[in-house]
């Protein structure tokens, strides 16, 4: 689940959310706005049953995956869209 904050000097906060049953025990959101480096960006186990991150990105058009313990790969089905690189989101 992706949601979107827009802030006033374009730029969007952005939340990653996953649900927590999800097939990894740790899960990290990689993509070009952190060098796509592991660990950087780790989601936060939450009280409802997800973890999540928030961001603050720049305007434009950003790739990401999150990256699983174990290199399990995951795409975000709410991205605007999905292709062979993974996540694309439209800020």
């Amino acid at each position: 689940m992706l949601k979107r904050t827009p802030l006033d000097n374009a730029k969007t906060k952005v939340t990653f959310t996953l649900p927590i049953d999800d097939l990894t025990q740790s899960v990290s959101v990689v993509g070009d706005f952190n060098g796509w480096q592991p660990g950087k960006h780790e989601l936060t186990p939450r009280r409802n049953g997800t973890r999540s991150v928030t961001l603050t990105l720049p305007a434009g058009e950003h790739r990401f995956r999150y990256l699983g313990t174990g290199g399990i790969w995951l795409d975000d089905l709410e991205a605007d869209r999905i292709d062979s690189q993974g996540s694309v989101l439209v800020v």
